[in-house]
């Protein structure tokens, strides 16, 4: 079985910085110990990054006037992977993307039979990724582990569960 596990966007200001938040801290070592047991397996699965990634004109964009907090400013300490996972990730399967989901990572992860989503905002990034994975792969089994994510808000996080179940990914 071919698998596949993706990390969206642990990075520094989601978890320590500009929209960090005390979930996304106490997700980071799990997140840690989840890929250092992948790596030590006899068969690990090919382990995919994905890096919130916007332009020093942040605030001028769709986005920015909506959420009018700049964050992973490209090339900025904030928009790093956290140090602790940087181990994980690979640059040919780290994909920067402009916006919550990747059609790119929705069209690499096509050719896997499982695939395991971590990471945060479970109600923005996570969920809007394992959705573009569904349309992309729908007869591949996803699962979003609700223990290595983090949402906006614990309640966002839990409500993002019960959506990603309804359309059939276990969470």
């Amino acid at each position: 079985m071919k698998t596949a596990i993706v990390v969206i966007d642990m990075q520094n200001d989601f978890v320590t910085g500009s929209l960090g938040t005390r979930e996304a801290a106490e997700v980071l070592p799990r997140i840690r110990d989840f890929l250092a047991e992948n790596a030590a397996s006899s068969s690990p699965a090919d382990v995919f990054f994905t890096q919130d990634t916007h332009p020093e004109n942040y605030l001028e964009t769709q986005e920015g006037r909506r959420l009018p907090v700049p964050h992973c400013i490209r090339g900025s300490r904030g928009w790093d992977i956290c140090e602790e996972l940087k181990p994980f990730a690979s640059a040919d399967r780290t994909i920067q993307k402009p916006t919550f989901g990747s059609l790119e990572l929705g069209s690499r992860l096509k050719t896997y039979d499982r695939i395991i989503f971590t990471g945060v905002c479970t109600d923005i990034c996570v969920i809007s990724n394992a959705l573009i994975a569904k349309a992309a792969a729908p007869e591949t089994a996803i699962e979003v582990k609700p223990e290595l994510c983090a949402g906006t808000t614990p309640e966002n996080h839990e409500n993002a569960l019960k959506a990603l179940r309804i359309c059939q990914i276990d969470a």
